[in-house]
């Protein structure tokens, strides 16, 4: 006894918590689930936790004596069965999801939840006319765990190993160890922990049950059912934190998207803006001939036919020969000015003579217009350079 209540009664409350924080746990957390199968499998799994957990609750709340009359206790007895059938029909449930790849099969495998229901109905049906009171309810309970519990815990357990498999293939290896670990716990907790039952008249719990168990290894049943809940629930609760993985590893993704995005768009203004330059370039080199081969032509043989022409009047018309001169001078001016216009557009020596020579001439023609030094020192050997980055330095010096 502990605390006036028989020492099993912790046992019992161990036992519901565990399920009862696992189904909190994957209320909170289910609806993060990226992995479609697994998201529609756990609210099964959730009301397992639940309902069974207020199955054990139940059992302890009988073992301390509160159900006074017979009707609490009738009451009592087939809320206690309901549950216990109701929780393990949601196991069978889950792992019956988990086992489905689409909705197809995941419509077929919801026969098999629905399949151990008609059989554990039919089994209390068969029951009810050979057996009456307390018997019938530890009948019902022996068959219940038989029919119900059993299949629903290997299901279970190997749904969790597809689902270490999801786990693996999506690279979240230590979740996948969790989900195996948990399919490992449900395994002995079904296979185990529901074969050992009350002794009844039902076959074989009138040869193995829970006085075997309490025999062969010196602790009650429930004391393993509780300790396999508890890892369980451990494990289930453990491969959760696998979908805060996920979110952040989506998280990561979208950012890894958003930077390649970004790179690539920063590649194309580049590129974008390359092409401008070169249009740029291509067309003050197409405009610098064009004024060089009309323009240029056309002004010099207007000066050389103002020479001519002033030849020819000589003295004898001052006026029209001091005309003819500054109409001479200003074309020799505007021709001036049209090759400079041409070497701001795109300087010749720099496709002649090179970026060095270029530079150079440049700084003279800085010295000639304004009062101010300007040298030209070029250190190591000079290389080549493609016209885009001759063109780009000039421009930028």
């Amino acid at each position: 006894m502990i605390l006036g209540v028989p020492y099993i009664v912790p046992v019992y409350f161990i036992y519901g918590l565990a399920f009862f924080s696992m189904g909190l746990l994957v209320v909170a957390e289910g609806g993060r689930a990226f992995d479609v199968r697994l998201r529609r499998a756990l609210p099964p799994l959730a009301g397992f936790g639940f309902v069974h957990a207020a199955h054990e609750w139940m059992e302890m709340y009988v073992l301390m004596g509160h159900p006074a009359t017979t009707l609490e206790v009738t009451a009592i007895w087939g809320i206690q069965l309901a549950t216990l059938a109701f929780s393990f029909i949601s196991l069978a449930a889950f792992g019956s999801f988990l086992l489905a790849e689409n909705e197809i099969t995941r419509r077929l495998f919801l026969l098999i939840p629905l399949g151990l229901q008609a059989i554990w109905v039919f089994g209390l049906y068969h029951f009810r006319g050979q057996y009456t009171g307390q018997i019938l309810w530890d009948v019902a309970d022996t068959w219940t765990r038989y029919t119900l519990a059993i299949p629903a815990s290997v299901l279970t357990a190997i749904g969790l190993v597809m689902q270490q498999r999801a786990f693996r293939r999506s690279g979240l290896i230590r979740f996948g160890q969790d989900a195996l670990w948990a399919a490992i716990a449900f395994s002995w907790y079904g296979l185990l922990g529901q074969f050992f039952v009350k002794n009844t008249l039902l076959f074989p719990s009138n040869i193995i049950n829970q006085q075997t168990f309490f025999e062969l290894f010196g602790f009650p049943i429930q004391m393993f059912r509780a300790l396999t809940a508890v890892a369980a629930s451990i494990f289930v609760i453990r491969f959760l934190r696998a979908f805060q993985v996920e979110t952040e590893q989506k998280i990561a993704d979208l950012q890894t998207a958003r930077l390649e995005e970004s790179q690539q768009r920063e590649v194309m203004r580049g590129e974008l803006f390359r092409r401008v330059v070169a249009a740029q370039e291509a067309e003050r080199q197409r405009i610098a001939r064009d004024l060089h081969d009309e323009t240029g032509q056309s002004l010099t043989a207007i000066g050389m036919g103002l020479r001519g022409l002033s030849g020819k009047l000589g003295p004898r018309n001052k006026e029209a020969f001091g005309t003819l001169h500054k109409l001479e001078l200003l074309t020799a001016d505007s021709l001036k000015e049209l090759q400079r216009l041409i070497s701001d557009l795109r300087p010749s020596h720099l496709d002649d003579l090179g970026l060095s020579a270029t530079l150079r001439w440049y700084a003279g023609r800085v010295q000639e217009h304004s009062p101010i030094s300007v040298r030209v020192d070029i250190i190591g050997e000079e290389r080549d350079l493609d016209d885009a980055m001759k063109i780009t330095i000039f421009r930028i010096i």
